[in-house]
């Protein structure tokens, strides 16, 4: 799994990725009430804002972590918002994304590097 400063993961499958935010960033927004889900066959910009999370805090958009093409959204969140909190690197995954350069995710972030960066922002 990799992840980007914006707070989301990624994980491959093949030829896509499934994109989700992390646990931190679930916990940062609190009680996820609404998921606003893109179409499918969406393109995608890295570092573009391609849905919105809505929580009992905030609206917050979730950003693209690469270029692509969106190929599945997780329909389940349109009944069940609440799995982003309950699993959010897992089960909550938002998107799946067919990238248009694989080795994008070379570029992102790996785990002990993500923690780092949460721990300096709380600081």
């Amino acid at each position: 799994m990799k992840f980007t400063k914006t707070h989301e993961w990624v994980r491959q499958d093949g030829d896509v990725v499934f994109v989700g935010i992390t646990d931190h960033a679930q916990s940062e927004l609190s009680d996820i009430v609404h998921v606003e889900l893109p179409s499918v066959d969406t393109p995608v910009k890295a570092k573009s804002a391609m849905l919105t999370v809505e929580s009992v805090k905030a609206a917050s958009d979730i950003y693209a972590p690469l270029d692509g093409v969106i190929v599945e959204v997780n329909k389940r969140l349109e009944s069940e918002p609440e799995l982003v909190n309950s699993s959010a690197e897992s089960d909550g995954w938002l998107v799946k994304i067919k990238p248009d350069q694989i080795s994008d995710l070379q570029k992102m972030l790996s785990k002990e590097s993500y923690d780092e960066l949460v721990r300096s922002e709380a600081s």
